[in-house]
């Protein structure tokens, strides 16, 4: 089945990498997508399939900032990171990914390459080696990954993940290069 042009290659991705509007005040670096990254995927034939944003969907556009204030990256980031482990956006997380593992599944059970994910580093929900909390980027998964990453265990799905920031392009490209390269073969 399916003997058209398409690779049967499909990676995760950030809904920021392709959306730079999607991300909190002062934090895009691009006026839309992370193009580097971006054209490397198309370049290769992957299947790119975006998550969606778990902040937007859970918080608005502007996180819930409150008018007239002008907190700083950091201290907004924080309060991002305690709203997304509410009970609430808990739940909006693991719908997103039943979604997503749907998807996955489908395309493994049509022998399509899950090539992996894509997240961004330092995010309280899309972080795959950093996260925010406490007022600083730490070790470890963001809420969104985490859920991720233990929903696709339980269905026995094998993801390698990265993280890139839209920041350092040229270590964004070198992990992105670099998942291609290890997970292609």
């Amino acid at each position: 089945m399916f003997d058209d042009k398409r690779s049967k290659k499909v990676l995760l991705i950030a809904h920021c990498i392709l959306n730079q509007n999607a991300k909190i005040n002062h934090c895009a670096h691009y006026p839309g997508a992370i193009r580097e990254v971006a054209q490397i995927l198309i370049d290769a034939g992957i299947g790119i399939l975006q998550m969606p944003c778990p902040e937007l969907l859970c918080l608005g556009i502007d996180r819930q900032v409150k008018s007239g204030l002008h907190p700083t990256v950091e201290s907004e980031d924080t309060r991002v990171a305690r709203r997304m482990n509410e009970d609430q956006a808990i739940t909006i997380c693991r719908k997103i990914v039943d979604d997503l593992v749907y998807q996955l599944v489908e395309y493994r059970k049509n022998e399509f390459k899950l090539v992996g994910v894509i997240g961004i580093n330092g995010s309280p929900t899309c972080g795959v080696e950093t996260t925010w909390t406490n007022n600083q980027d730490t070790q470890g998964a963001g809420v969104f990954i985490q859920i991720l990453d233990e929903e696709c265990r339980k269905r026995g799905i094998s993801l390698a993940m990265r993280g890139i920031k839209a920041y350092e392009p040229l270590r964004a490209i070198a992990t992105v290069v670099n998942l291609l390269e290890n997970t292609l073969v």
